[in-house]
């Protein structure tokens, strides 16, 4: 989420931004062992990008149905519904893995 997120965002914003690779530019390194370090920096970028992101939704001075200049047609909302429909679709399968594991809070 917070890759595609990422990618989404500095996309819409910054002309000169690359894409990752896909699939591998998406995805953490399988020989990496996740720290709580690695995973207290994944929630502080994702919450950062996802502020960033909302804010430009509410810029007055951004007419967000206007091709952004560098793109290939993608208007600043679709980007920004692609955001949220992105963070939606996979919020909502880790909730139903959590209700599968038994690691629901509220079950």
């Amino acid at each position: 989420m917070r890759l595609a997120q990422e990618d989404i965002l500095r996309f819409t914003v910054e002309p000169s931004w690359k894409s990752p690779e896909w699939p591998a530019g998406y995805w953490p390194s399988p020989d990496s062992a996740p720290t709580d370090a690695m995973w207290s920096k994944t929630l502080a970028g994702f919450r950062a990008d996802l502020k960033a992101m909302c804010k430009l939704v509410e810029d007055r001075s951004i007419d967000l149905t206007a091709k952004i200049p560098h793109g290939e047609g993608q208007t600043y909302l679709r980007e920004a519904l692609l955001v949220a429909d992105h963070n939606a679709y996979h919020l909502g399968q880790i909730v139903q893995l959590r209700k599968l594991l038994g690691s629901d809070p509220k079950s």
